[in-house]
């Protein structure tokens, strides 16, 4: 479920930073989803196979400014392959990368606190249905 709400997030922040900036353009709603798709794709496969030797030589010390980087030159590939996305040059891809980056953060962090809700609730619950039992033993 989240694998899908993330490309939705990304859709949605797609479309909030074309509205923004006059240099990014996208056709509807579908074509950013697509766009959404494609960058995810392309930054599993095309940008781990870019991000581990630029990793290897900063030591990983630069690793989230790798990934950025790596992340708007994925997005300036989707540009040159999508008609209804367009980027004009590098630094809009480069907002784009770092916004994206936010949101994905901010939706993991929002996951892994409900993640870390339900399972304290679910220990509560545990405890309580388990604790007359115990008391009666005694």
């Amino acid at each position: 479920m989240s694998f899908i709400l993330s490309f939705l997030i990304d859709a949605v922040v797609l479309l909030v930073v074309a509205y923004i900036m006059p240099q990014v353009s996208i056709r509807s709603f579908g074509t950013a989803l697509v766009a959404a798709i494609l960058i995810a794709l392309f930054n599993s496969t095309v940008g781990f196979l870019i991000r581990l030797p630029l990793n290897l030589v900063t030591l990983f010390l630069l690793q989230f400014l790798v990934r950025l980087f790596v992340t708007a030159l994925i997005i300036k590939l989707v540009d040159k392959l999508m008609k209804g996305f367009e980027v004009k040059g590098f630094w809009p891809a480069l907002v784009i990368a770092i916004v994206m980056g936010i949101a994905g953060h901010l939706n993991d962090r929002m996951f892994h606190d409900e993640e870390i809700d339900s399972r304290s609730t679910r220990a509560e619950l545990h405890t309580a249905a388990t604790q007359p039992l115990a008391m009666s033993l005694k």
